[in-house]
């Protein structure tokens, strides 16, 4: 008799992760079931239902659950642009923060009422060392948050582990690292410069304005990334885990190999705008992830040079069509 496939329920199945952590769950055999906070062409496709509902609001929560009956949850929804937190800190404190609350407490009261138990991941952050007080950062190393984004998620992070200690939940946090890819949302830093190299390339577009370009960041590609989140829901006991690739790198490095990829130099075509600095930086992260690599077997796969060609290609693809279509 075949076993039923497993149920994964992802909030935040529109964005990056979601989109690689439905292909990797499907490839898996699971029936995916996605939560939107509105509808869109091209949005969770690939999912097997898709619900509306905004983390912010959270009141049809339980609906969902019932609708869905998930064994795991991974809670990926946030307003998650840490510039743009500054700018809506209190609406990024009641989505990213109380949000991941209303889904705790949702699952709480869920698995109450059916006897069904739910394994829940939590998508921490790196940003949440942020002033950072050891290098590199790893499992034990104490927050500093530096935006309304981050310390949102330090609020949403300590909710899980409360919940885990105070219900017996299996719930676990991810604190990844920066993970970038073709599907990174238009307004970060990556994938901003990714799409200006391809239009200025073809002539689409003729400067690129950024702000501190001597931020260092932990990247890694994000296919990497939702698989260790998917790794920790399937271990005995629940953990949290850094993931991270070990090196950093600063904008300037993504910039000079992104440019130098269709043989441009990114000095001709990059300025800079004071408005777009935070009002409080972080000015590197490095991550530590030997816990994840002795427990649960993972290694990234994609480095940062090749990272940065698969979306530079990416891109060139879309300015190519997007001059097909003039």
């Amino acid at each position: 008799m075949t076993e039923p496939a497993k149920r994964a329920l992802i909030t935040g199945i529109s964005g990056q992760d979601g989109h690689y952590l439905t292909e990797l769950l499907t490839g898996k055999g699971y029936e995916v079931h996605g939560v939107i906070p509105c509808r869109a062409p091209g949005i969770g496709e690939a999912a097997d239902r898709l619900y509306y509902a905004d983390l912010s609001d959270g009141s049809n929560l339980m609906e969902i659950l019932h609708e869905a009956q998930p064994d795991e949850v991974y809670n990926l929804g946030a307003q998650s642009h840490v510039r743009l937190s500054f700018d809506i800190p209190v609406y990024t404190a009641n989505a990213t923060g109380v949000g991941t609350l209303r889904v705790l407490d949702a699952i709480r009261q869920y698995q109450t009422a059916t006897g069904r138990q739910v394994r829940f991941y939590q998508a921490s952050s790196s940003e949440m060392f942020g002033k950072v007080v050891e290098t590199p950062q790893r499992e034990t190393t104490p927050f500093h948050p530096r935006s309304p984004y981050s310390c949102a998620k330090v609020y949403a992070h300590w909710q899980t582990i409360n919940y885990r200690e105070s219900y017996g939940m299996f719930a676990v946090c991810g604190i990844l690292f920066n993970h970038e890819s073709p599907h990174r949302g238009e307004g970060f830093v990556t994938r901003k410069i990714s799409r200006a190299v391809g239009r200025i390339k073809l002539g689409l577009q003729t400067r690129l304005t950024l702000g501190n370009i001597d931020a260092r960041r932990d990247w890694g590609f994000a296919r990497d990334y939702v698989e260790a989140m998917w790794l920790m829901l399937q271990q005995q006991e629940p953990e949290d885990f850094v993931i991270a690739t070990g090196q950093t790198h600063s904008v300037r490095d993504f910039l000079q190999l992104a440019f130098a990829r269709v043989d441009l130099d990114w000095q001709d075509f990059v300025d800079f705008d004071e408005s777009l600095l935070r009002p409080a930086e972080v000015d590197v992260l490095t991550g530590d992830a030997t816990k994840a690599r002795e427990k649960l077997g993972w290694e990234p796969q994609v480095s940062f040079d090749e990272l940065v060609g698969i979306m530079i290609d990416h891109d060139m693809e879309l300015a190519r069509r997007e001059v097909a279509s003039l």
